[in-house]
């Protein structure tokens, strides 16, 4: 038997996304964003209030880069989501977290995150969802395997429970993607 909710904002697994931008004054900023995800196979959308800080950051800067919350991090990652840069300016030295300036664009990256999606700004949507076009994906040799691939046992990305509040590893194989359900044909 099923237990119905209603409508709520449940999608499993759910990304811990950190959204990095410059502030007019070329410090960094970041935030947690857990709504954002794929847009196409080369574009990412975040759905992000007009009142975020990193939010103007974007239109005035027209890039940012999206990196992947991980287990070694989940506390950094947190805090950047709770407190906001429009009050506290220090947020980022706080969060223990350090940048570097993309190569390819206006955004910082941050050193602590192994992966992240380097993004200039495509477009902002009428109900305010940013659309960025993904120039770069990067990351860090530690999360690499002996072919030069991302290995998720060595990434240990979270994902977002938004039933209890909690964040979870998500990194167990448990099939192969286009190839397992070829034994039903």
């Amino acid at each position: 038997m099923r237990k119905n909710f209603g409508s709520k904002p449940w999608l499993y697994p759910q990304p811990v996304l950190i959204i990095s931008t410059y502030n007019e004054d070329g410090t960094a900023d970041a935030m947690n964003a857990a709504w954002g995800g794929m847009y196409d196979s080369d574009k990412v959308m975040l759905c992000l209030s007009a009142g975020h800080k990193t939010t103007a950051n974007i239109k005035n800067r027209k890039a940012f880069t999206v990196s992947f919350a991980d287990a070694a991090h989940v506390v950094p990652s947190d805090y950047v989501g709770i407190v906001s840069a429009n009050k506290d300016p220090e947020k980022m030295q706080k969060s223990g977290f350090h940048t570097t300036k993309s190569e390819l664009m206006d955004a910082p990256l941050i050193d602590e995150l192994p992966v992240s999606m380097e993004c200039t700004l495509l477009k902002i949507t009428e109900d305010g969802n940013i659309i960025g076009q993904i120039v770069n994906v990067s990351a860090d040799e530690s999360v690499l395997d002996g072919d030069g691939n991302i290995d998720l046992a060595k990434f240990r990305p979270i994902s977002f429970d938004p039933v209890n509040s909690g964040y979870h590893v998500l990194g167990e194989k448990v099939g192969n993607a286009f190839r397992d359900g070829a034994a039903l044909k």
